[in-house]
């Protein structure tokens, strides 16, 4: 503890822990303290035990439930799209050596109370019964436009400039309706909500890019993938990733206090009477309350099946997204399932998430159009959390604080905290422009 450090990480959440592993390989000396005896922090991954001691106060769940330390239940589920950010960031780090990955099977979308596959390429388009006949056309000729669509060679802009163009201007000129525009928007593109029609069209059609780009990867049913043995492995990763570049690692630290000096700066961190120097604190909104504000609520329900979701084709690992609009909401549900598949449970066991942003405050209530959709439940555990995002300054006090994590089911916002996290602590912009192949061990 008496060493200077360049940075001092509190917390071992995902973020926290992707941070810590980035300064470590860039070579700053760090300092990563958790005042829990395990790794994750709101992130972590709980087997059965542990699951019952959080949600019902006894440490004995039902013996039909099989063994304990068969579960590994993510607290923050997420999948990871095959070529997206995330998945750079583990090859720019090396971290996927000590990490295997499993894609997921299949990717729907909630419409007019039925659940439907994701169409995600032109061909799709034409077999999906989400569309009539003639809408398949217009959509098929949208899917097309976008996949040619290269940002580089206007001959492929069809005379639109998309820095201009707002996403509500480019679907009118392929006339979709309500419906598709939908599905596009919060399950290919992944927007949490409809202000992305009046923004400029660029980030959509990226974002349906890398869709389809990371469904080509895998050629699996979907473009996520995800870890054996759940999230929880990934945090440790990083863990071990920084040790090998000399970062140091202290779980079970109580207290953990921040100490400012007289102009507001970081200078150190307190715990059990010790003080470590620094001139960075990087931490989860939890290690510095009063720099923070709430800004709303994550309800969700946890449930354990004996059984797949129906209609999603006895999928064993899937995301169902279920858009406000289809439901008379503000903002965007998703199911979240994976299973034995991916060794977060017991042979013949499922876990199934419903999450989303709580505009009430009966989670029972304002979950049930997603438990509907999961057919008979084993368990089910339900759990609102508050979201924090920090209101400090941090070129004043040289805090950097990350965001709460979002009710989404995959990665995108996540990164993109880390990244904008990264760049104002360094200075630096990471360099992702890595060999997607290298990762290509996650086909198993």
């Amino acid at each position: 503890m008496d060493e200077e450090y360049d940075v001092i990480v509190l917390g071992t959440g995902l973020k926290e822990c992707i941070l810590s592993g980035l300064l470590s390989v860039d070579g700053l000396k760090v300092l990563h303290m958790d005042r829990n005896d395990y790794y994750g922090g709101e992130s972590t991954s709980l087997n059965l035990v542990q699951l019952w001691k959080k949600f019902r106060g006894s440490d004995k769940p039902p013996p039909q439930l099989g063994s304990s330390r068969d579960y590994n239940v993510d607290m923050i589920p997420k999948f990871m799209m095959a070529n997206g950010t995330l998945v750079r960031v583990l090859i720019h780090t090396d971290v996927t050596k000590y990490l295997s990955f499993k894609a997921v099977d299949g990717s729907y979308v909630f419409n007019k109370g039925k659940i439907h596959k994701v169409p995600a390429t032109d061909m799709e388009a034409l077999k999906s019964p989400l569309m009539g006949i003639f809408e398949k056309r217009r959509a098929r000729k949208f899917f097309i436009f976008v996949q040619d669509y290269d940002q580089s060679d206007p001959r492929t802009h069809d005379g639109m400039d998309l820095t201009r163009v707002t996403t509500r201007q480019l679907i009118a000129k392929y006339g979709l309706d309500d419906n598709t525009v939908d599905f596009i928007g919060h399950a290919l593109a992944l927007h949490r909500d409809d202000h992305y029609l009046d923004e400029p069209a660029l980030d959509t059609v990226k974002r349906m890019k890398l869709y389809a780009e990371s469904l080509a990867r895998f050629q699996g049913g979907s473009p996520y993938i995800y870890p054996l043995y759940g999230l929880g492995e990934l945090p440790q990763a990083f863990a071990r990733l920084s040790a090998v570049y000399g970062g140091t690692y202290m779980l079970n630290k109580p207290e953990c206090k921040v100490e400012f000096d007289e102009e507001g700066k970081v200078c150190g961190v307190t715990s059990e009477g010790e003080t470590a120097r620094c001139k960075k604190v990087v931490c989860d909104p939890s290690y510095l309350p009063n720099k923070v504000r709430k800004v709303g609520k994550v309800a969700r329900a946890i449930c354990i099946m004996s059984h797949p979701i129906p209609n999603t084709n006895d999928s064993h690992s899937v995301q169902v997204i279920l858009p406000q609009k289809q439901l008379g909401r503000r903002s965007d549900m998703y199911l979240f399932c994976c299973s034995y598949a991916h060794c977060v449970a017991p042979k013949g066991k499922f876990i199934a998430f419903v999450s989303t942003e709580a505009e009430t405050d009966q989670p029972e209530t304002e979950l049930k159009p997603g438990i509907d959709l999961l057919g008979p439940i084993d368990e089910i555990f339900f759990d609102v959390y508050d979201r924090y995002e920090p209101v400090n300054e941090p070129s004043l006090d040289n805090c950097f604080i990350s965001t709460s994590y979002d009710p989404t089911t995959h990665f995108e916002s996540t990164v993109i905290d880390v990244l904008n996290m990264y760049n104002i602590i360094t200075g630096k912009v990471v360099d992702l422009s890595v060999d997607l192949s290298a990762a290509s061990a996650a086909e198993e």
